[in-house]
């Protein structure tokens, strides 16, 4: 939810906590999301995909990170996004993806019309049981839900302070439940097969500066503090730079497989 993008109120229909108001934040910052944040591994994708016959549809697509990698080996891919900047980008970028505005919660999908829905940093956003009884109402039999996050590699001592700079936590501050026991998914989703893989990404300062800039708990800071935070991580970045100028950030990406039949 890619991360999700900017999510409106129809997202989630009560009660706008700051966490909805972090998931609001991601339209106004569409282009700098789409050049910094990282795709999704290879295996990943492929793991997803094993054994997906029929129509994919990738909910809280963003700009497409996922999108695009599905619609490479797929072909039939939808787009659910419910920001329009988002959407825009998406579309652009992903050609062949049929983007269409939604939410989980809502998806403009008809019933049984895809084998494959995927969310890539966007379930945390979800109202769980609506989001739920949605995937399972447009899911054919059998059929299977993706849930995956990509996640900065606690293991390295570099990231750990890239992390205090930002101040903030990934995933609305789920991530550690979903890595010890998975996300929260309702009937008729229950068990799950999980895979984790670490790997690097490659980028250099000026990138891992906008990285950060497209985190939502960095975007609705005040101005000051946000350039005080991007200050930090352009120092840090400047520290961890190879002499070509590349910065490896390793991350590691945790995808849940829920089949249903």
């Amino acid at each position: 939810m890619q991360v999700a993008g900017l999510l409106p109120r129809r997202w989630h229909d009560e009660g706008m906590s700051t966490s909805d108001d972090r998931a609001l934040s991601f339209g106004a910052a569409a282009e700098a999301y789409d050049r910094a944040r990282p795709s999704y591994p290879d295996e990943v994708v492929d793991w997803l995909l094993d054994g997906v016959d029929g129509p994919v549809a990738d909910v809280g697509a963003g700009t497409g990170k996922l999108t695009s990698s599905l619609a490479a080996r797929h072909g039939d891919v939808v787009a659910v996004e419910p920001d329009a900047q988002m959407r825009e980008i998406l579309q652009a970028t992903v050609p062949g993806a049929d983007a269409r505005d939604g939410t989980a919660e809502h998806l403009p999908l008809g019933a049984g019309s895809t084998s494959l829905l995927t969310m890539a940093q966007a379930w945390h956003w979800v109202d769980v049981p609506r989001a739920s009884a949605e995937a399972a109402r447009v899911l054919a039999r059998p059929g299977r839900l993706g849930l995956v996050w990509n996640y900065r590699s606690p293991a390295d001592p570099w990231v750990s302070r890239l992390s205090a700079a930002l101040g903030g936590a990934d995933s609305a501050g789920q991530m550690d439940g979903i890595r010890d026991d998975g996300p929260a998914v309702a009937a008729p989703f229950s068990s799950c097969d999980r895979i984790v893989v670490a790997w690097n990404h490659l980028i250099d300062v000026d990138s891992l500066v906008t990285l950060a800039a497209s985190r939502s708990y960095v975007i609705v800071r005040p101005e000051h503090e946000r350039e005080q935070v991007l200050g930090a991580v352009r120092a840090l970045g400047q520290e961890r730079a190879d002499v070509d100028g590349s910065v490896r950030l390793p991350y590691e990406t945790y995808a849940f497989r829920y089949d249903v039949t």
